[in-house]
């Protein structure tokens, strides 16, 4: 995907990114650091865990201008951990399979604020619509405000609580493409 306005491209991570999506998830764990939390905390996620997305090819990486500066990955089979949700229920309903999950959103700290986060969601839209999908869902950590505050921009809408197989509780969000 390419998005003129910026400059994006969007691809599929190959394992020649790796070392490069390894520095920005240092990046992004050590921002998270900064608010206090425990989530990615540990070496989550590991470079055994970011070669197998790239294996499985549902890791993508984002260039602007040639530069590598941010990366996601979308899971389009269902997510275990949201078959249910806690105080409250998904927009499309609990039962419902029908979406795209975007997992391990990150952008370099020097290209933050670029739109990114933008065109990311945009690919994962289109994405989705393209399978049929209904929606985007995601799940967050409590205390990452930065994440929470940019899937509320992007229309998300917060619909409970998951609970990782680790049993650490997320706050699940999901945006209808309708």
């Amino acid at each position: 995907m390419l998005n003129g306005e910026n400059n994006v491209i969007i691809r599929k991570s190959t394992l020649n990114d790796l070392d490069r999506l390894m520095d920005i998830f240092n990046e992004a764990r050590a921002t998270i650091a900064r608010l206090g939390i425990d989530q990615w905390q540990n070496g989550y996620p590991s470079r055994d865990v970011i070669s197998d997305d790239i294996e499985k090819g549902c890791s993508y990486s984002v260039e602007i201008d040639g530069k590598l500066c941010g990366t996601f990955v979308l899971v389009d089979d269902g997510e275990i951990t949201y078959d249910k949700i806690y105080g409250g229920h998904w927009l499309t309903g609990d039962e419902n399979q029908s979406y795209v999950a975007l997992h391990r959103v990150a952008i370099s700290v020097a290209n933050r604020g670029s739109g990114i986060s933008t065109a990311i969601i945009a690919f994962a839209a289109d994405f989705a619509r393209a399978l049929g999908l209904a929606s985007l869902r995601i799940d967050t950590h409590e205390g990452n405000v930065v994440m929470r505050r940019m899937l509320e921009k992007h229309g998300f809408r917060l619909c409970g609580t998951i609970y990782l197989l680790s049993k650490d509780a997320r706050v699940a969000y999901e945006k209808l493409l309708t």
